[in-house]
């Protein structure tokens, strides 16, 4: 395998904000993605508080500037970020790098758009770098096998919901023939709510079958409910077992891309070819 040795190396003050932003094993490191944590949570409970009449009413304005405060923070972070890595656009499409981007979106289309401040609430979702940042490897590991089971499973569980589907139309069609309008069952897709919110066993009472082969029909629904809800976890566990024999340990970050999830012995990261820190 042929290194990216051609790519230009980053300049001494690039490599000292990559240690700091991307590795969490320094000193230096920790400390910067722990002050990160508590701005993002700071930040998140500022836009909760602020949705609050009463509490908009008195502290409105502070709010406001601390909401401003913070997305120039979070704004100075994401440039640091895509400046000190070679390869900035695979952080950009990166998990983590739309989570980032997302922080920052709201406050700047809120001076054009009302009410999108509101969405400022999706920096929330950047404290999982919680798991990076006090290396909780095993729930790193376990979040990636779970999102590769998913991913896996799509597929299967499509064709399933096709099926549910059709079962469901068949069966709200078989319904409204047999109760009819008298019983509320007012038109097919009426029927096939019900037969929706029945197979699901939510049941909510609003629509309810009073003749004695309607009710037949509705208690093999419910009982067919039951067991369909196993499907889907069932494809699920045999993915995710399947997943737990690929699991990969931790490694440092890739300078180049900032994805982690290497080997303990890889010496080139597996996403972008680039030469790992070891």
């Amino acid at each position: 395998m042929k290194s990216n040795q051609s790519d230009k190396s980053p300049a001494k003050w690039q490599q000292r904000v990559h240690e700091i932003i991307y590795e969490s094993e320094k000193p230096e490191g920790k400390a910067f993605d722990i002050a990160l944590l508590a701005c993002i949570l700071i930040s998140t409970l500022v836009v909760i508080l602020d949705s609050v009449p009463s509490l908009n009413q008195t502290y409105g304005r502070l709010f406001n500037v601390l909401e401003w405060i913070f997305t120039i923070l979070f704004t100075i972070e994401y440039i640091l970020r895509l400046v000190s890595i070679r390869k900035p656009l695979k952080y950009v499409f990166s998990a983590f790098g739309i989570i980032d981007l997302l922080a920052i979106v709201p406050s700047y289309l809120s001076v054009f758009i009302a009410g999108t401040q509101s969405l400022m609430v999706l920096r929330a979702l950047r404290l999982l770098r919680v798991f990076r940042i006090f290396r909780l490897v095993h729930f790193l590991s376990e979040m990636r096998f779970l999102s590769v089971a998913m991913l896996n499973s799509l597929r299967k569980i499509a064709i399933f919901i096709f099926f549910v589907l059709t079962l469901v139309v068949i069966l709200g069609s078989i319904i409204y023939l047999v109760e009819g309008p008298e019983s509320g069952f007012t038109s097919i897709p009426q029927a096939i709510y019900w037969a929706i919110v029945t197979i699901t066993t939510v049941g909510y009472g609003d629509v309810t079958p009073v003749t004695a082969l309607g009710k037949f029909i509705a208690s093999f629904i419910m009982l067919l409910g039951y067991g369909i809800i196993a499907v889907p976890t069932g494809i699920v566990t045999t993915e995710m077992a399947i997943a737990a024999k690929s699991k990969k340990t931790g490694h440092n970050a890739c300078p180049s891309c900032s994805r982690e999830g290497h080997d303990v012995d890889a010496r080139f990261c597996k996403y972008c070819g680039s030469a790992l820190e070891v």
